[in-house]
């Protein structure tokens, strides 16, 4: 086993969400009357904290504007959270892991949110840690790997992140912690590529694999 420690992005590794989240950024622009993105360019920002996510990807939205468009982003993201479901077999997944290794999360959700997912969920207990991006800096900043790694007393080489967006990887790599990219998120296999994780998963089973041989 070479990675004791695996930290999981939450929002399109664990559960099927990237599609709610780049359509409640796109009808939240729409009510504000701003240019609306297209999903691929609001699909790019999942994984950042929330105003960073929103600055990249609607850069008409001014400073003061902000409250009111997060206010109606998360509005249409609460409507739809009792519909979004965990990838499938990922609840086995992660029950057979924590039975033998340490888990973690990194995500650009808010505490409030991720406390929200892991209770509705049922995941909670598969977790020794987490850290989200309104508690220290948001991803790509490898703060959330480095707070994670030295709570839990796991050196950098015996940690891997696994993660559906560049953001993801582009963390891990700051943080000298090797990353494993999955497909079935929000970003496509070429960009993920491009930032040199370990290797590349197109499903929860592929991932399960991956592990068992390389992990």
């Amino acid at each position: 086993m070479k990675y004791r420690l695996l930290i999981f992005d939450w929002d399109g590794t664990i559960i099927d969400s990237a599609s709610t989240i780049a359509e409640c950024i796109r009808r939240a622009a729409a009510d504000l009357g701003l240019p609306v993105p297209s999903e691929q360019q609001a699909r790019h920002v999942i994984g950042l904290g929330l105003q960073d996510a929103l600055r990249g990807t609607v850069p008409d939205l001014r400073p003061e504007r902000m409250p009111e468009f997060v206010e109606r982003y998360r509005a249409y993201f609460r409507a739809g959270e009792e519909k979004m479901a965990l990838f499938a077999g990922m609840r086995e997944l992660l029950a057979r892991l924590a039975a033998e290794r340490t888990l973690g999360i990194a995500t650009g959700k808010s505490r409030r949110g991720l406390d929200r997912a892991l209770d509705a969920s049922g995941l909670r207990p598969y977790f020794r840690a987490s850290r989200c991006a309104d508690e220290t800096q948001p991803k790509p900043h490898p703060a959330m790997l480095r707070e994670i790694m030295a709570e839990l007393d796991v050196a950098a080489d015996n940690a891997l992140m696994i993660g559906d967006t560049s953001h993801d990887l582009e963390m891990a790599r700051a943080a000298g912690v090797d990353a494993l990219a999955v497909t079935y998120g929000a970003h496509a296999a070429a960009g993920l590529m491009d930032c040199g994780p370990r290797g590349c998963v197109g499903s929860v089973g592929e991932l399960e694999q991956w592990l068992a041989t390389h992990g």
